[in-house]
């Protein structure tokens, strides 16, 4: 198999400097071989923990009917503390899956009807999910992240993922810091951003299903407290995209998780309130951003939180 040129060998293994912090550790092959985990915690093999039809994403994602084949893996290049999946992304949760499992995995969820197959947290497992992207699918690709992404990176996937799905979590360094144990989120994110609409150009629907068939959709999250840098977020966004280019999504979704709920943090250890979410909405609703989705105050709530009980992924 080919390696991207984010990879250098080792005597026996793989260094890896795939993501942002670039720990270049050498991973162990899969759980329990000799090397050492970095910043993801996870081995090169990929561990999944859910892959089934998932109808709560943007409507041009899920549709109104079949839903989005999402498979969500584990381990995470982000170490949020208010983490909605922290039982996969820190806890490691999952099973084991190779690229011929993927595939797999793939067909199935199309044959139940999937309108895309959607790559939650992929990057540390790039090798393998670039294998498993061949030959091409008949349904876009969804690359499903954190935003935090080294160009180098995302340029090997160029041609293989018709629509970018990342997040834009802050401005603040300190926030991201302190939330994510990520230095320089945000100049890495908004680069990562331009590099993923280069692939993709301008959005483009289905017009007969109203399904994304290409484009960027951009997230945001608001986290209690931290209305400034959703509005930064807001400003960059509609001066760095014209209307009918990226689609913009303002999440209302927090709900502490994570060590966020253990009490850690507590200026972000309860929901967000009504007047916080309007405040921003109406931000945004005076911004120049015109394509885009809003959420309605339900989204708060655990229960749209998936069991990541391997449905999908074990007996591949």
């Amino acid at each position: 198999m080919q390696q991207p040129p984010s990879f250098t060998k080792g005597p026996n293994m793989t260094k890896c400097t795939l993501c942002p912090h670039e720990c270049g550790v050498e991973r162990p092959e899969t759980s329990g071989d000799p090397g050492q985990l970095g910043w993801c915690r996870m081995p090169w093999r990929p561990r999944a923990a859910r892959a089934a039809l998932h109808l709560w994403e943007e409507p041009c994602i899920s549709g109104t009917s079949g839903g989005s084949g999402t498979v969500f893996f584990s381990g995470c290049t982000l170490q949020c503390v208010f983490c909605q999946n922290s039982e996969i992304s820190s806890g490691g949760k999952g099973w084991e899956v190779t690229a011929d499992d993927l595939r797999r995995i793939y067909q199935n969820l199309i044959a139940q009807g999937a309108h895309n197959i959607n790559l939650v947290t992929p990057t540390h497992f790039l090798p393998t999910i670039l294998e498993s992207l061949e030959p091409k699918l008949p349904v876009p690709v969804v690359y499903n992240c954190g935003g935090y992404e080294k160009v180098e990176t995302l340029r090997r996937l160029e041609g293989k993922v018709q629509i970018y799905l990342p997040d834009l979590k802050y401005v603040s360094e300190e926030a991201a810091w302190r939330y994510s144990h990520a230095k320089d989120y945000f100049g890495v994110a908004t680069s990562a951003i331009r590099e993923m609409y280069r692939q993709t150009g301008p959005y483009e629907m289905d017009e007969g299903t109203g399904l994304l068939k290409k484009g960027v959709i951009i997230r945001h999250m608001i986290l209690p407290g931290l209305l400034e840098d959703s509005k930064r977020i807001i400003d960059w966004v509609g001066s760095n995209f014209g209307p009918g280019q990226v689609l913009f999504s303002l999440m209302r979704q927090y709900v502490p998780c994570g060590l966020a709920k253990e009490g850690k943090y507590p200026e972000i250890g309860r929901p967000l309130t009504e007047e916080e979410y309007q405040e921003v909405e109406d931000y945004l609703f005076q911004s120049p951003i015109e394509d885009g989705f809003v959420q309605e105050a339900s989204s708060a709530d655990s229960q749209f939180i998936p069991a990541f009980d391997g449905t999908g992924v074990k007996g591949t």
